[in-house]
């Protein structure tokens, strides 16, 4: 295999430390991980890399046009994979504006920044570039109740039989119908990756990913926040009735699928990665709680802790991906079942109590206020 440098934006979040790590772990590519090192960002999910000569670290801002020009310049990347972002909903509610900012103009930013390095280059290099562009399932919206009513009363006057939610999956197809701010800033980002590949000719891809789970996952999202509360004896609040679905992808799968597409996958396209499990929100809660009723066991059981709350405005009910075009194209499945990742995440947090702790108190490596990269 040819070896490229990767640029990673968002390298110390979630997803991106997982790219990182898998890359500089299994393969013999270079990476330079851009972070601006926000609440999310934590330079110390990287421990095992950091000391490797094929790896760099660059703090800097998507949104600081000078600064990714300057970055593009020095490094000379052959593949941008972009995953800096703010990615929560319920920060997105309360206060919109950073997503806008970080996803819309951070991603338009970057995009201009890429086009005028990629015009520079010549020959292999520059048919060899390329701009991967990781999204989310949000921007398709709900496939739930309203879209069942829809088709229901399309097919009634023929088919009788009833329409469950199960009959319908995202498709790289699926019209986008975003529901809540953040995953209308996403929607807006990928219309502009596309925009500069259609009217630059920039080679660009784009992937939309199911919910991820797994290690060094920041804890106010729903697996790690239900398995810390769980562990300290608070209550596991579930929204509404905790009847939501969506499908969940093990984040290092997710990090196998990226690098697949960033390298082999065709310029212009779109790709869907799921996991193959679709699971209400309750159900995850209810097997977290019975994982560590196993290996944490107490006189109570976990399921005790469980709260339903207000549900919150907009909720979509239903996000499920058809991932055949990964698999048919690139010969990508995910290894892990939701079984036995949810297994791997509930030990990894228990054998690290040391590093969700000081992400709790703010202590980490690399902590700084501001947004999700």
């Amino acid at each position: 295999m040819n070896t490229k440098t990767f640029l990673i934006t968002g390298g110390a979040g979630f997803i991106g430390s997982a790219v990182v790590r898998e890359l500089i772990q299994n393969s013999a590519h270079r990476v330079v991980n851009v972070d601006k090192l926000t609440y999310a960002g934590n330079l110390e999910s990287l421990a095992s890399v950091e000391g490797n000569e094929r790896y760099t670290f660059v703090q800097a801002d998507i949104c600081d046009a000078h600064a990714m020009q300057q970055l593009f310049k020095q490094h000379q990347p052959d593949v941008v994979m972009h995953l800096a972002a703010e990615s929560h909903v319920d920060r997105s509610i309360d206060g919109p504006a950073e997503f806008i900012q970080t996803n819309v103009v951070g991603t338009a930013v970057l995009l201009e920044a890429a086009r005028g390095y990629w015009n520079s280059l010549e020959g292999e290099r520059r048919d060899a570039f390329r701009f991967h562009h990781i999204s989310t399932d949000e921007v398709y919206g709900d496939l739930g109740e309203s879209k069942i009513v829809n088709s229901e009363s399309k097919r009634a006057s023929s088919d009788h039989s009833p329409l469950t939610t199960h009959h319908s999956l995202f498709t790289e197809e699926t019209p986008y119908a975003p529901s809540s701010p953040y995953s209308a800033s996403k929607a807006s980002s990928d219309h502009l990756v596309r925009a500069w590949q259609r009217t630059y000719g920039l080679p660009t891809l784009i992937t939309n990913c199911s919910n991820n789970y797994g290690p060094y996952h920041f804890p106010e999202k729903l697996i790690p926040l239900m398995i810390l509360n769980a562990l300290a004896g608070k209550p596991l609040p579930v929204y509404g009735n905790g009847q939501q679905i969506r499908d969940w992808l093990y984040v290092e799968d997710h990090a196998r699928a990226l690098i697949k597409v960033a390298t082999e996958g065709k310029v212009g396209e779109t790709y869907n990665i799921g996991g193959h499990n679709e699971k209400a929100n309750l159900t995850v809660v209810e097997t977290l709680c019975d994982l560590l009723q196993e290996l944490v066991p107490q006189e109570a059981s976990y399921r005790d802790l469980i709260k339903f709350v207000t549900d919150r405005p907009g909720h979509d009910v239903r996000y499920a991906i058809d991932a055949s075009k990964m698999e048919r194209e690139l010969g990508w499945v995910p290894q892990e079942t939701f079984e036995t990742g949810l297994r791997k995440t509930v030990q990894w947090y228990l054998a690290n109590e040391t590093w969700w702790k000081r992400v709790q108190d703010g202590s980490y490596q690399g902590q700084r206020l501001g947004s999700i990269s």
